[in-house]
């Protein structure tokens, strides 16, 4: 379970405040897969690095009684003097995984070839992301937090992907961000609406597509 207890986030621009969340309270349980929809420029990237804990409310807290992973589009984590194998193994010792494993398993799975032991500043954007995508799938977590991943790589790398992803999602639910109607219907039974700094929760994935697009019809 994961669950935000009268958190805020806001940011300060010159004399105004922006607003991500405004105290709110709310439960995220085990068991559903959650596609969170919003406008662009909403603060879903952000919210879903909130529930992963790589940035800090503005106030209030945020419990995690499960295994949260990173947003698996968020590469900002990685030390870009670091080769790919160093920051590996430094992600291996934050979550108690066995480093050589996880080593193995991120070379093996992102086909990185000599780039893996180059600094990551030396990589592109989707070589950073098959090493986030990597060393995602290398650990066993609760949550899944996707940050409109599912289409790194060519048509193999992507099939491969989603082969990994289904069998994680055997044990494991989703927070997922995405842009594409199909992949959340296809992952997500549940769906939040992120709305002028309020989350509303749906059981049902398709009304949550619903209340999302008549927001967006709204302006």
């Amino acid at each position: 379970m994961i669950r935000l207890e009268n958190v805020t986030k806001s940011f300060r621009f010159k004399r105004n405040t922006r607003y991500i969340v405004k105290d709110v309270t709310f439960t995220i349980p085990r068991g559903d897969s959650i596609g969170l929809m919003g406008r662009n420029g909403a603060g879903k990237s952000t919210l879903l690095k909130l529930i992963a804990g790589t940035i800090k409310p503005t106030s209030g807290k945020i419990l995690r009684h499960a295994n949260v992973s990173f947003p698996l589009g968020f590469q900002g984590s990685f030390n870009g003097t670091l080769t790919g194998e160093q920051n590996v193994r430094f992600v291996a010792r934050i979550y108690g995984h066995d480093t050589d494993e996880l080593v193995a398993y991120v070379e093996d799975f992102a086909e990185l070839g000599k780039a893996y032991y180059m600094p990551v500043k030396s990589y592109s954007s989707g070589m950073k992301a098959r090493l986030a995508f990597g060393v995602s799938m290398g650990i066993n977590f609760d949550y899944y937090l996707v940050d409109e991943i599912t289409a790194v790589g060519d048509m193999n790398f992507r099939k491969k992907c989603k082969k990994v992803f289904q069998e994680k999602l055997s044990f494991a639910d989703i927070i997922m961000v995405s842009h594409g109607v199909k992949s959340l219907k296809e992952y997500c039974g549940t769906g939040i609406v992120l709305e002028d700094g309020k989350l509303t929760y749906f059981s049902s994935i398709d009304d949550a597509i619903e209340m999302h697009n008549a927001n967006l019809a709204r302006n």
